[in-house]
């Protein structure tokens, strides 16, 4: 597999990345931190053994898209998987307070990460398809009062990426739609986190594994999958009356 990996510096994008240098896939590394990109970059070359590449690619910054896929794809040879994990987070009240800060969210989960994955498609269809493995979120799967900003942002990512699936499968592209739920990263830090947290390494593992079978929808940890199914089935005089 010839993969880049956006936001792979952190969290949940470097545990995927390191999982597939683990198991000798090309891996080339996207985001926004040039110091981070190349540690991560190095950590990646000693894992695989393999040269490992890195450019900024930054979701606020469209522009950054062409350039770092264009760099991707000349440093492997050829691209069939790009994984977007990137996102901006923020709890509810500092979104209500800041506009500046819900702009920047709003553009970067949704409108650009969409035209991120329009950029990929064009791409990956014009070699005969490939794999395109974006996280969303659970928080998109109900309207809720903790996350309503945030939550908005990834119900209308994942409606794109079920839509995309439909209608380019056929075609040879893959699209793997991840709702993480509580998992332990930086991003998290500071929230209690409920009995079944999960950590990005086995996080990591089970994003492989929907990559390598083509599987379109994938929640992890699994058990937010009940979880969510039972939020989905209730009414809305409950969902008002409770906080979650």
């Amino acid at each position: 597999m010839r993969a880049a990996v956006l936001g792979a510096s952190q969290g949940m994008g470097r545990a995927v990345a390191r999982r597939l240098a683990q198991r000798g896939d090309q891996v080339f590394v996207l985001g926004i931190e040039p110091e981070q990109l190349e540690k991560s970059a190095k950590d990646l070359e000693v894992i695989s053994g393999q040269p490992v590449g890195w450019v900024e690619c930054d979701l606020l910054r469209p522009e950054t898209f062409g350039p770092a896929l264009d760099r991707a794809e000349e440093a492997l040879g050829g691209l069939d998987t790009v994984v977007i994990t990137a996102a901006i987070f923020a709890s509810q009240e500092r979104l209500e307070e800041d506009t500046e800060l819900l702009r920047n969210m709003l553009l970067a989960n949704f409108t650009n990460t969409v035209l991120l994955c329009e950029e990929v498609r064009r791409r990956l269809l014009a070699r005969g398809g490939g794999t395109l493995c974006v996280f969303s979120s659970v928080a998109g799967d109900r309207g809720r009062k903790p996350v309503v900003l945030y939550g908005a942002t990834k119900g209308g990512l994942s409606k794109y990426l079920e839509g995309l699936d439909h209608r380019f499968r056929s075609q040879g592209l893959v699209t793997i739609c991840v709702k993480p739920g509580f998992v332990k990263t930086g991003m998290t830090a500071g929230l209690k986190p409920p009995p079944f947290a999960g950590e990005p390494e086995d996080v990591a593992r089970r994003v492989v594994r929907a990559i390598d079978r083509g599987k379109p929808l994938i929640y992890v940890p699994p058990p937010w999958r009940f979880v969510m199914m039972i939020i989905r089935c209730l009414p809305r005089f409950v969902m008002r009356r409770i906080k979650f």
